[in-house]
Order: structure tokens, then sequence, then C-alpha cells
């Protein structure tokens, strides 16, 4: 509906291209087009904060000429209302038309839950109570039907494991796990004959069944016992007809000894430790060929090392490694040394293939792990900065490394003796002595006898010394020597029955099989150094 125009802007007398006006009436907008259209275009700004503030906008003058907002329930049969009813079918056909080509999403068809599945999902269902419901209900008991117990009720048996410790004995064990006294009597009783209750090692687990008890005044009557009474027992005591009874369970064990081969590397005591043989018995084949194997010289990278000791396998998968039974050596240019342990006049010893002892002369080197660093002879000395007489040879060592009596004799002299710091003096027969200085502390005394490989004192620096290592000394006939260049006949020599015997078991030792199969040689490529002599040869 048309009002009137407000004219903004436009001076007296002129006409305006298009200049829209809003009136405000009786509730309505209406937009203004003028119908002239001479004169300069010229536009005017309108009034748009009165088209926001109207809820109902007029159109007219571009060919409809209805609201767009219509009511169909006035002036029914106008043009305005046939307008407004074509343009409302319009729109609905449009958006049933669009609707019947959207496709439907379909819901999978759900399966039937199993009973344990509902039970599940039970506590998190809304349902109702008579239907199997359990949320929102907190069951409140009865305070009324509740009746105190006197005392809580015990289980019928106790099944559990005790644990031996070192500060503990076998009956003390059973006493704490809750065994009578009188249970613990029998059970010593039943198992003293067969071992050692004093020497069971530490972490032996004993597993117990107890009984129903009438009252809690007595302690529980013992049903079961069992345990590890030796590497290849098992023993177990059970209650029958009220009495205990003791068991006997043998456990199978396999004694083969075990063999290793390998490299010596640089180090044949970690070489012999990297190949899983234990640290004790590793120090032992060191030792042992520490007679007759000068390590400082006569080893090199390549050299094969071949052990065998005794190990006992049982069936529940324990091991247990006894001695040393057999050390080899091989080196390239030399040959091989083989040292086996026999038992002669009732002591275990070690002797060469040959059957000869190997205690029959000096230690090559008495101590574990050592580096030669200076040898015998003249030399310039480090910390005296002139040359003299260098009476011994000398090894490097860590600190505190042990040192051993490089043969039996008596302890001659031990104390400090002055650039040779605290200093021993062995005493083996009326021709030979040994001495060793720079020792940090001592393991024997004066007038002490010792034997061939026993401890005596410890690496240290004492004395004029550059750092921790060991000065050795030999001396025959009241004349350093060389201990290098020592060599000795004579000792224990096997014969008849006893080498026959013995030679017969270096065989078995040799033919026993490599545990893990020996460990390969690196391989060196051939140079053409290689090439030419094998041309010459």
């Amino acid at each position: 509906m048309i009002q009137g125009f407000h004219h903004i802007g436009r001076p007296v007398g002129e006409t305006r291209l298009f200049q829209p006006e809003l009136h405000a009436g009786n509730g309505s907008a209406a937009l203004a087009v003028p119908l002239s259209r001479a004169g300069p275009r010229r536009f005017a700004t309108p009034d748009w904060r009165g088209f926001v503030a109207r809820r109902n906008l007029g159109f007219e003058g571009i060919g409809l000429g209805t609201e767009l907002t219509l009511d169909l329930g006035d002036a029914i049969g106008s043009r305005a209302w046939w307008l407004g009813l074509g343009a409302c079918t319009a729109l609905c056909g449009t958006a049933l038309w669009l609707g019947s080509g959207v496709v439907p999403i379909r819901e999978p068809a759900h399966t039937a839950l199993t009973p344990t599945q509902r039970e599940m999902l039970r506590p998190q269902a809304i349902a109702p109570l008579a239907r199997g419901g359990a949320t929102g209900v907190e069951p409140i008991p009865n305070n009324r039907l509740v009746v105190p117990l006197a005392e809580a009720p015990e289980r019928p048996r106790l099944e559990l494991t005790a644990r031996l410790n070192s500060r503990d004995n076998f009956e003390s064990v059973l006493r704490r796990a809750g065994v009578g006294q009188a249970d613990i009597a029998s059970v010593v009783a039943l198992v003293r004959p067969l071992t050692n209750l004093g020497s069971l090692p530490g972490g032996t687990d004993m597993d117990l069944v107890l009984g129903r008890r009438e009252t809690r005044s007595v302690p529980r009557p013992l049903e079961l016992l069992g345990f590890r009474a030796a590497f290849d027992l098992r023993l177990a005591v059970a209650r029958q007809d009220g009495a205990l009874v003791l068991r006997k369970i043998p456990i199978a064990v396999d004694s083969t000894p075990l063999r290793v081969q390998g490299l010596a590397g640089g180090n044949i005591e970690r070489s012999l430790r990297g190949a899983g043989i234990p640290a004790r018995l590793a120090n032992a084949y060191v030792k042992t060929l520490g007679y007759a194997v000068d390590f400082q010289h006569g080893v090199d990278k390549r050299a094969r090392f071949d052990i065998v000791i005794a190990q006992d396998k049982a069936e529940t998968g324990d091991i247990r490694h006894g001695e040393l039974l057999f050390a080899g050596l091989s080196r390239t240019g030399k040959e091989p040394i083989e040292i086996g342990r026999w038992d002669f006049g009732g002591k275990p010893q070690y002797f060469r293939a040959g059957g000869d002892s190997v205690r029959k002369g000096l230690m090559r080197t008495p101590v574990d792990g050592a580096r030669l660093t200076s040898g015998f002879g003249m030399r310039f000395h480090p910390l005296l900065a002139y040359s003299r007489m260098h009476q011994g040879v000398d090894f490097g060592a860590p600190w505190g490394s042990p040192i051993y009596a490089a043969a039996s004799g008596v302890v001659g002299f031990a104390g400090r003796h002055g650039g040779h710091g605290n200093y021993i003096m062995l005493k083996h027969n009326k021709e030979l002595n040994t001495a060793y200085a720079h020792l940090s502390r001592f393991a024997v005394r004066a007038g002490q006898s010792v034997g061939q490989g026993q401890v005596i004192g410890y690496v240290g620096s004492t004395g004029i010394s550059t750092g921790p290592h060991l000065h050795y000394e030999t001396w025959f006939r009241g004349r350093v020597i060389n201990p290098m260049q020592l060599k000795f006949t004579g000792g224990m020599q096997l014969s008849g029955n006893d080498l026959g015997q013995f030679m017969a078991q270096m065989n078995r030792w040799r033919q026993l099989s490599v545990s893990g199969g020996s460990v390969a040689e690196p391989r060196r490529e051939t140079t053409l150094a290689d090439k030419r002599r094998g041309r010459r040869a």
C-alpha cells in the first residue's frame, strides 16, 4: 500500500530515477518507486532504520504487487490471494518432490542377547524392578535381622609357602608358618636320617597345607609338607590316618660334563665368562694353566681355549656346576697344552696329558688379570731418571688384585723394605727364593708356611712406584735371575695303572661334544702379500 513519498536530499523541481522511501502506516511498510524519469540521475539515502523497525514489508512495483507475508484467510478470491495460494502450493510441492528422493537410513537388525551378555548389561539397563532392573536401587539392610557373630569363621585349610632364610633354621620356619611343636618334632624325626637340615641352602621353599582345627587356642594340624632336601631328592610328609608319613621323590639328574671351546681374545678370563663359564671356574682355568703357560707372552688373540667342567642338570631345570675337569689351550706355532684333573693319593690334582704334575715348578704369572709392563734387565727408571738394573719383572694389575705364592715354601720376610714398599720374601728350598714388592697389604706373616697358589698379599703401589703393579723377583743360589727363563724338572709323575686310567679319562673328555658348537675363528681376508708368498712356494 503506497501512502506517499518522502523526498530526501532532492532539490525542488527535480525528478529522481529511483529513490525509495519508507513510511509507516497502519502497521505496514510501503516501498515507493517514482514514475517520472526526467531530469538528472541523483539518488538519496533511504531511511534503513525505519525499514528494520517494521515487521512487514510491502513489495510493489516489480510485477507481483503482493506482500511477502500473506494471510490466505483474508480477501479470498482476490488477485493477491490467488498469487499467494500458488506460491504456497509451489513451495509445498517442491518440498515433497525433494523429500521423495532422500534414501532412508536402514537400522541394522539386532541379534538377541545371550544370557551372559544380558547379565553383563543388566546393571546398565533401565527397566522396572519386576523385569529385572537393578539400577537406581540401593538395598538397605534391616539391622533388626542382622545377628552378630561371636568370631569370624576360619578357612577349613590353609595352603602357603614358607621360605628358608640365611638366619633361619628348619624348625623356626615351620614354627613361624603356624605348625605346632608336636608336628615339628615328628617331621624332624622323619627327615633327619635322609638329609642334613642344617645344610639346606637359603631360599629353599617349603610348601605347607594346614588343616582344620577345633578352636583357635590350638595350632592347625599339618596335613602336607614338601621341600627339596637335595639337588636330586624331594621329600614330602603327608598325614595318613592321623599320623605323618614320609615319602621320597627322586629327581632325575643328567651329570654329563659341560665342554666349551672358543677364542681367547684380548682377555681369556673374560672370554670364558662370556661363553657362559662361571667366574669361579674361569679363574680356576687361568690359575691352573698359569703353572704351564706364560699368559703375558704365550697367548695371543687367536689362541683357542678348551674347557670341561662338571655339571649336573636336574629335570626341574636347575643347573649345578662342579669343579674344573679339563683345561686346554691351542696356540699358533706352539704345542697345545692339555691339563686334566685326577685324584692321586686321595687328593685331587692336575696333571699334563703325559701324566706329569703341573706343580713341578713356579707359577708363570703369580697374579690374575695382569699384563707384563716391564721386563728383566737394564732400563731407564721413570722416577729416578737414570738407568739401572731391573732385578725382576713388573705385572700391571688393578689395585687389590690377589697375589699368589709361585711355589710352596715358608715366608722369610713380610714388611717394609725401602723402595720396594711392602715386600714379601718366600723361601722354597735352600737354593730358590721369590720376592713380591709394592703390595698394598699382606695376607701372611713371617714364618708362616704357604702352598703353591695360596694368596699371600694384594697389588698396590707402595714404595718407589708409578702405579699399582707387582714387582716379582726370583733368587737362585743367592743370585737374581729372570723369572721368565727359569725352567724346572722333576715333580710328581703318574705311572702304571694310574697313568693308564688318567689317559683313558683324558680321551673321554676329548670326545665330549662341544656345547653350542665351537666358536668359529674369524676369517682373514687374503692380501696381496699372501698371494705372492703362495706363488713363491
